[in-house]
């Protein structure tokens, strides 16, 4: 046909819309051979794009039917079509011989009917059109005998009809003419000429007319295939043979194999491949040396055996990458096409990809495969697979090839940013500048590219009316935690509040974590003398009988400090004292006590300066300054005092006039509480009370202050005192304008007040 001609409508057979071919990109691949035949992706069709020559693509004659094999590919999905179209011959070529002219030497002694063996024909076409018959030029004493191979060729034999007569005739010239079964039939001729020879009558001969021997494919050149033997039993040099090879012998037959002339050896002359040729067919011929040469003749068949001497071959036809890591199980991966060209189990293969790999082959026709996704693929754990196709075939021993390709996976946002802790402890200073960083929240997400570009920000919660956001802030893109303001340790203790972080994947994913934030104390709170009271200034004047026994309470003082516990623990010293041999100050509790009696020679007037210092590092201090006045036992105290000693030892060796006034003064004060009571149930009113001994306080309510309590004695005061400053509020004792009473208030926190002691800053204040 000629080039262009259309064969088929490759679409239609197919069952394709011819629109589609080429968005799915159909593509024509001729197995092993050259590209004869291409398809119009237009219509469909597929026609001859170079001549064909049956005789060059199929130059074995071993079949009558030739193939041309075509894969045609689509996309889209990827579909594989095998496609075999059959060359079908036509009588292109005539007969020919390889010789034109034939001689033969046939001795004049030749029996009747004895047979020679002549050159036959050849003819590349096949089937009707190859060689189908001989015809020999009339002859008197030869005729011609037809014989089939066993590939199905024609060859003639020259059989002697009668006996040959040298004297009457030398020479015979003979027609040979070959003609095959085409239509119109083609013919070839070749001259035989036949010389007469004297006699020498006897041939020689073989042992058996047919040898067949195996070799093996790839044995060593000079390798021994067989020993032939003929024999002659005449003498001299009628009986000294020489072997040849007969005219029915290939060319390529004696290529590949050499015949010793003088011993009958063939041995392997070239090497042997069975993929090239199965079947060896050679004659052999013995002829004599006698002036009259007769000579014998054999058939040797050499059945070359198959050696697994070809690896397996692999050709990925298809293989797409990268794909996501979510891609669904069963989606094809790759086609791969596997071949061997041995036979028998050499040439049959297997193939493998590794194993614990989520993927698996699935064969899609004879020798094709398909990789499919066998289980989820998941990138953070594999981002990509070097996944090895290896073909191995079935020989002994087996032989193997192979071809790695990498399969990369595409992210998805498949992850939540993870913290590293599930809950995070900070630990701030108080005092903290505004603007600090507390610490760093960090998160990963194993995810890529916009998948784990993470954003940070504080889930709003709200504490007495105060956003988080406006406590702290959080920077989005690293996580660092700032501080926005100043923490005091005795307003806040803690914080607990969420932060989140988000990736930018669509859609996004969080995850968030819990923050707690302690705020450390810091020694920033100086102690403040709570007792003895003094009104203003830090002075305190007390008086004392001079009687007084020795361990007596003389005063208590009483420090607090709003620090925490460590911080706050308060130890007292004299920083001065007029008579160090008088006085003794218990460092833990600040009672002052006397260490002696007093003496006719101690003065009147004695000044104790007490300090009062924190725990902290570096420790604060407060100081309170006692003046004492010794008076006789029988002197009273009148309430012209700004501050009396408000706890003494009760229970000291003193005369018993004095235990039944303070009986006397214990009993009016409790009168005094029941109607303060009954006046607040009412119409608050000054109430009036008894003059205070020198051993009492009488106090009253001061009805326009909220929440103001009766004290008795400091060690009422200082238990009020702690018990109102836990509810966020300061407690203070004033004295009536006259300054014949005291009252004890409770005020909030925060009120304008101003400081009454010579002591560093402290958040105790008293209004002047």
């Amino acid at each position: 046909m000629e080039e262009g001609s259309v064969v088929a409508n490759l679409a239609a057979d197919l069952g394709l819309e011819v629109k589609t071919l080429k968005t799915r990109k159909m593509r024509l691949d001729v197995v092993a051979n050259k590209k004869y035949l291409d398809i119009n992706k237009d219509t469909g069709e597929l026609f001859i794009s170079e001549r064909i020559d049956r005789e060059v693509l199929c130059p074995s004659k071993t079949t009558s039917y030739c193939f041309l094999k075509l894969d045609a590919t689509i996309e889209n999905p990827i579909r594989m079509f095998n496609i075999e179209v059959e060359i079908l011959d036509i009588n292109d070529n005539a007969p020919h011989f390889r010789r034109g002219t034939m001689h033969l030497d046939i001795s004049e002694s030749s029996p009747v009917g004895e047979r020679f063996s002549l050159n036959n024909a050849a003819d590349p076409d096949v089937g009707a059109n190859s060689v189908k018959n001989y015809h020999l030029s009339a002859s008197d004493h030869f005729v011609l005998e037809i014989q089939t191979g066993r590939d199905g060729s024609k060859f003639a034999d020259l059989v002697l009809k009668t006996a040959l007569d040298r004297e009457q005739q030398a020479v015979h010239n003979l027609i040979l003419t070959a003609v095959d079964g085409g239509v119109p039939t083609r013919t070839g001729t070749a001259s035989i000429i036949v010389r007469v020879l004297d006699v020498n009558d006897n041939a020689p001969s073989f042992d058996k007319d047919k040898y067949v021997v195996d070799v093996m494919e790839n044995s060593p050149i000079g390798s021994l295939v067989i020993k032939l033997n003929a024999t002659d039993l005449d003498e001299g040099s009628n009986s000294d043979i020489v072997y040849s090879y007969s005219l029915y012998t290939s060319e390529r037959t004696q290529v590949m194999f050499k015949l010793n002339p003088e011993n009958g050896e063939i041995r392997v002359k070239e090497m042997i491949n069975y993929e090239d040729f199965k079947l060896y067919e050679m004659e052999i011929i013995a002829s004599d040396k006698g002036p009259n040469s007769l000579s014998g003749q054999c058939r040797v068949t050499i059945q070359v055996t198959d050696m697994n001497d070809n690896h397996p071959e692999i050709s990925i036809k298809s293989f797409q990458s990268p794909v996501k890591e979510n891609v669904a199980t069963d989606t094809v991966i790759a086609v791969v096409s596997v071949g061997d060209k041995d036979s028998g189990d050499n040439g049959v293969v297997d193939l493998h990809i590794p194993e614990n790999m989520p993927f698996k082959l699935r064969e899609s026709s004879d020798n094709y495969y398909e990789l499919v996704v066998s289980e989820p693929l998941d990138r953070e754990k594999v981002p990509e697979y070097e996944i090895t196709f290896t073909v191995t075939d079935r020989g002994s021993p087996p032989l193997s090839d192979n071809e790695t390709m990498t399969l990369e996976l595409l992210d998805v946002n498949d992850n939540v940013p993870q913290f590293p802790q599930s809950f995070y402890t900070i630990r701030v200073l108080e005092n903290n500048a505004p603007g600090a960083l507390l610490s760093s929240l960090s998160a990963f997400d194993p995810d890529l590219h916009e998948n784990q570009y993470l954003v940070y920000f504080i889930i709003e919660k709200e504490i007495a009316n105060t956003s988080m956001s406006m406590l702290f802030s959080i920077n989005p893109e690293n996580g660092n935690l700032y501080a926005l303001k100043t923490f005091d340790y005795e307003i806040e203790r803690e914080f607990l509040f969420h932060i989140e972080a988000r990736d930018s994947g669509s859609p996004p994913l969080s995850s968030n974590v819990s923050v707690h934030i302690i705020i450390v104390d810091q020694n920033d709170n100086a102690p403040v003398i709570v007792s003895p009271w003094r009104a203003h200034g830090s002075v305190v004047e007390e008086k004392i009988p001079r009687s007084t026994d020795k361990g007596s309470l003389v005063a208590k003082v009483i420090a607090l400090d709003t620090d925490s516990v460590h911080n706050s623990r308060i130890t007292y010293q004299f920083l001065q004292v007029t008579d160090a041999s008088l006085f003794s100050l218990d460092q833990y509790n600040g009672e002052i006590r006397t260490m002696r009696m007093f003496s006719y020679k101690d003065s009147r007037h004695h000044r104790l300066v007490v300090v009062a210092k924190d725990n902290g590092e570096p420790a604060l201090s407060a100081t309170v300054t006692i003046k004492l006045l010794t008076v006789e036992t029988d002197v009273k105290a009148h309430s012209d005092m700004t501050e009396m000693p408000l706890e003494y030892d009760i229970f000291s060796d003193i005369n018993l006039y004095l235990v039944i006034g303070l009986g006397s003064v214990s009993f009016l004060l409790l009168i005094t509480i029941l109607v303060t009571i009954v006046l607040k149930c009412q119409t608050p009113k000054a109430s009036k009370a008894a003059p205070p001994s020198r051993n009492s306080v009488i106090s009253e309510r001061n009805s326009t202050i909220a929440d103001s309590t009766l004290v008795s004695n400091d060690a009422y005061w200082y238990s009020l005192f702690l018990a109102e400053t836990r509810k966020g509020k300061l407690v203070v004792r004033q004295p009536v304008p006259k300054g014949s009473r005291y009252i004890v208030s409770s005020i909030p926190r925060g009120t304008g007040l101003s400081e009454t002691s010579d002591s560093a800053a402290s958040t105790l204040q008293y209004p002047k």
